[in-house]
């Protein structure tokens, strides 16, 4: 286990309409307001997304098991934005519920908004924390820089 101690900065609230893709929304809060570490929570609608509920076995590079959001759902949760070395990465895993049914997974592709979703952004300061690309699981994983945790 690796961790670092930092501290909070700003704080961003957003709110996303129907139809805006919460995924590219989050990226591009991250350039225009460059913030380089931060973590979200999420909470309101969505209709629309790719994500993925687990990997099929245990073997490395994992292959992910995808699943649809289809029609409007509520839907809450929590995520990460760290910087890679072509910009901000952003991991957001969510619960997804229509009637009796729910679904929980990692958002990646087409994250769109039904009706309204609230975003509350904490900024992190001085973690030295960024995403590098791990070669056994082929993802950007969270990592450090410097063994202090300055950049």
């Amino acid at each position: 286990m690796e961790y670092r101690v930092g501290k909070p900065g700003r704080i961003i609230i957003a709110r996303f309409g129907d139809g805006e893709d919460l995924l590219a929304g989050l990226a591009a809060i991250a350039r225009q307001e460059e913030l380089k570490a931060a973590c979200f929570s999420v909470v309101g609608g969505m209709k629309g997304g790719r994500f993925v509920v687990g990997p099929e076995g245990d073997e490395m590079p994992p292959n992910p098991v995808w699943r649809e959001l289809h029609d409007n759902h509520e839907a809450f949760g929590f995520g990460t934005i760290f910087w890679s070395s072509d910009g901000p990465k952003v991991h957001f895993h969510g619960a997804y519920g229509r009637g009796d049914c729910v679904k929980a997974g990692c958002m990646r592709e087409g994250s769109e908004t039904f009706l309204v979703l609230e975003v509350v952004i904490t900024e992190l300061l001085d973690t030295g924390a960024i995403r590098k690309l791990d070669p056994a699981s082929g993802f950007a994983l969270l990592a450090f820089n410097g063994a202090d945790g300055a950049p």
